[in-house]
């Protein structure tokens, strides 16, 4: 496809870029992420070259694209102006969103419980793909394709599609599959992960301030523990959700 050159920062698919980069609502309603950088780019072109669908490049930035997405050429500063780093690395490009399909309950499967750091959520997902571990998206995540998430997961989102789904549907098809769910939780009534087999479970990571919702807490099969010092009170969600997995291959 023939390159298209902008320098007018009031350009249509650029206003289309920040407005992606701000909102939620405008992501699912165009059904586009935005993502940044060269090492991002290729990790699209390489796993999902078929939800590709712009590709802006700072002048005297080169890289290989697909010949059916469309190309955009732009001055260095009217990339920062789209850019969502302080420091722009030359390329933004807009993903389709994935296919939105029906779930469907395995066992060694992480539940993401209100995780709303973008950091966090990132780095499960990256962690969940080097470590071949399922994960579920419930309600009250952070949006796993906003920019901050898609650059956490370091390309994640891109080589394993995200599965987003509601409480009740993923404990419905948990009870009718016969997989049950434990919580990781700071009780007296916990377990040591290490004594449980995980292998057959799914397991809910909740969010970082408060932790498992009541309503999951109330249903759940197990709960569990992550052993440490007494004197500390938690961990982070994502370095207790890489405790978890890691725990899930045994």
């Amino acid at each position: 496809m023939e390159e298209i050159r902008i320098t007018s920062r009031k350009n249509p698919t650029l206003q289309q870029v920040r407005k992606l980069l701000s909102s939620r609502k405008a992501r699912e309603e165009a059904g586009l992420f935005v993502s940044d950088g060269l090492k991002l780019l290729k990790e699209a072109v390489q796993h999902c070259p078929e939800r590709l669908d712009t590709v802006i490049l700072s002048d005297g930035v080169a890289a290989e694209i697909p010949e059916e997405v469309r190309q955009i050429r732009v001055p260095e500063d009217v990339m920062a102006s789209i850019s969502p780093m302080e420091t722009p690395q030359g390329a933004v490009f807009l993903c389709r969103l994935p296919e939105k399909k029906g779930f469907t309950a395995k066992p060694k499967m992480l539940l993401l419980d209100g995780v709303q750091d973008p950091g966090n959520l990132g780095t499960i997902l990256r962690t969940a793909d080097a470590l071949d571990v399922p994960v579920v998206v419930l309600e009250g995540c952070a949006d796993p394709y906003s920019h901050k998430v898609v650059r956490a997961s370091m390309g994640a989102v891109f080589r394993v599609p995200v599965v987003q789904a509601g409480w009740e549907e993923v404990s419905s098809a948990c009870r009718e599959a016969g997989i049950p769910v434990a919580v990781t939780a700071l009780s007296s009534r916990a377990r040591d992960i290490r004594s449980a087999s995980l292998g057959k479970m799914a397991v809910v990571i909740g969010s970082e301030g408060q932790g498992v919702r009541r309503e999951i807490l109330d249903c759940a099969d197990e709960e569990l523990i992550i052993p440490m010092n007494p004197h500390c009170e938690s961990l982070n969600a994502a370095v207790a959700a890489a405790i978890v997995m890691w725990q899930m291959r045994g």
